[in-house]
């Protein structure tokens, strides 16, 4: 059976492997260090630097197909893979549109795709000019390396935005800058796709943050009618196949009344995907495996009517009942719970894993998935 390459150690890469060993595929992984979460599971684990050419070229080495778990490899690495036969997914040329954001606003206003008004950042005038033409709504962004709420900012006054942008570019980080979206709460829309051609959709999904943060995700979207359910996930589909995506793609998105916004992109599995684990036919981890390998695709019907992702964030002081012990209160207190933990040690804020829950009321599901939730987090006594 063909050798899948994931470059990168994470969660996503981890549970990718669960679903790799299972299709029979011969998973290897690149990894920084030994005890990376990827690196506890993967049988075939080459220590290394994703932005070392020499241990990219030798991660590769005879897979059927290369892809990854982050979107922050090299694109000029990735092209001299390619270049030498490798079958890279996705590639440069989509992921540009993932790890520069600017770019993907420039890419998503080309195809027709609803993006809030932006514009580039270079100078502290810039700041200003367009601090006054929104009226004081900015949004200031990073254009690469922001996730989780970081290299976000919201300057409430000219003077603010122009000493902050001098700051910033002063470090050395590229700036863009957009309207600020009213939202009334963020969806996202995720579709896999092929080298072929061949496209899935899965439901819409509601994502409920905080500190720009993934809390939950609950699928499919509450409240949201059939038609707009529709607009969003053909607009995942045209999103996909106009920029070349294969593989998984999450497109996270702001709404507002009726109107959807496009927020950002992901291609890769995302956290707002963690439900299909347990709440659809076929999983984001299987589906991205088989669009990277260019096989068909499951189905993404859903196995119940609802089902509530709620993420276990590390607690500001680790509780001192072993996790083994927390993960034994949640099978008695909820046997429908579905467990998923990363292997990382405890750290504040931190993402340390997810529960699952699906069933045939929503308020039933929200409310076991949370309270399992909290067990994991901050130990059986939390939920007394």
């Amino acid at each position: 059976m063909p050798i899948i390459a994931v470059i990168g150690d994470g969660q996503l890469a981890r549970m990718m492997h669960t679903e790799a060993i299972e299709l029979g595929l011969a998973p290897r992984v690149l990894a920084g260090s030994e005890d990376a979460s990827a690196a506890q599971v993967f049988g075939d684990v080459r220590i290394g630097d994703y932005t070392d050419l020499d241990d990219l070229k030798a991660v590769v080495d005879g897979a059927a197909a290369a892809t990854f778990d982050h979107e922050h490899v090299p694109n000029e690495y990735l092209d001299e893979l390619i270049a030498a036969g490798v079958s890279v997914q996705p590639q440069p040329r989509a992921l540009i549109y993932a790890q520069d954001k600017l770019e993907q606003r420039r890419k998503m206003k080309e195809i027709g795709a609803p993006v809030p008004e932006f514009a580039p950042i270079e100078s502290a005038a810039d700041a200003g000019e367009f601090f006054d033409f929104v009226s004081g709504e900015m949004c200031l962004k990073a254009t690469r390396g922001g996730y989780d709420g970081h290299g976000v900012w919201f300057p409430d006054s000219r003077e603010e935005a122009e000493t902050l942008v001098t700051d910033l570019l002063d470090k050395g980080t590229p700036l863009y800058a957009e309207r600020k979206v009213d939202f009334v709460r963020e969806l996202s829309a995720m579709v896999a796709r092929t080298p072929s051609g061949e496209v899935q959709a899965w439901p819409v999904v509601e994502s409920r943050q905080r500190d720009g943060i993934c809390v939950e995700a609950i699928a499919p979207a509450p409240g949201m009618s059939d038609e707009n359910a529709e607009y969003c996930r053909e607009l995942a589909v045209k999103i996909a196949t106009e920029l070349d995506v294969t593989g998984v793609l999450a497109v996270e998105l702001f709404a507002a009344g009726g109107e959807i916004t496009v927020n950002e992109l992901a291609m890769r599995p995302h956290n707002t995907g963690h439900w299909t684990q347990d709440g659809c036919v076929t999983s984001q981890f299987e589906q991205h495996l088989r669009a990277v390998l260019d096989w068909p695709l499951g189905s993404v019907e859903t196995t119940a009517p609802y089902t509530v992702m709620v993420n276990t964030l590390g607690a500001d002081t680790e509780p001192s009942e072993p996790m083994e012990e927390r993960v034994k209160e949640v099978m008695r207190r909820y046997p429908d719970a579905k467990v998923h933990l990363y292997g990382k040690g405890h750290r504040p804020g931190r993402k340390m894993g997810h529960v699952n829950i699906a069933g045939d009321d929503l308020d039933t599901v929200l409310e076991r998935a949370t309270a399992a939730a909290d067990i994991i987090v901050n130990g059986a006594g939390a939920a007394e």
